[in-house]
C-alpha cells in the first residue's frame, strides 16, 4: 500500500487488465457502428437522434448543435472544387 491506505504506483501499473479490456471494447464498438449505420435499424435510429437534436435546437435554441450549411465543402471536397471550377466557367461564359 502507498501513503494513507491509497494504492502504489507499482499496484497501480501492475494491474493492466483494465486496460486491454477497454481498448478491445472500444474496437469493437468502433466496429459495430460502423456496420450498424448502413443497416436499416441504423438508418431509423439514426434519422430519429438527428430528428431529436433538430428538437434541442427548435425547443431550447441550442445552436451548438446545428452543423454549418455549407459543412459539405469539408466533407466533399473534390465535389466541392469541380463545382467551383464549373462555376468559375459558367461566369467567364457570360461575360
Amino acid at each position: 500500500m502507498g501513503v494513507n491506505g491509497l494504492p502504489g504506483l507499482s499496484e497501480l501499473f501492475g494491474d493492466t487488465l483494465w486496460i486491454y479490456t477497454s481498448i478491445i471494447g472500444a474496437l469493437l464498438g468502433a466496429a459495430f457502428l460502423a456496420w450498424f449505420r448502413d443497416t436499416n435499424m441504423g438508418l431509423w435510429a439514426y434519422a430519429h437522434f438527428d430528428r431529436f437534436l433538430d428538437y434541442l435546437v427548435n425547443r431550447w435554441g441550442w445552436t451548438w448543435l446545428q452543423e454549418p450549411d455549407n459543412i459539405w465543402r469539408k466533407r466533399y471536397p473534390r465535389i466541392t472544387k469541380k463545382i467551383d471550377e464549373l462555376e468559375r466557367r459558367i461566369k467567364e461564359l457570360e461575360k
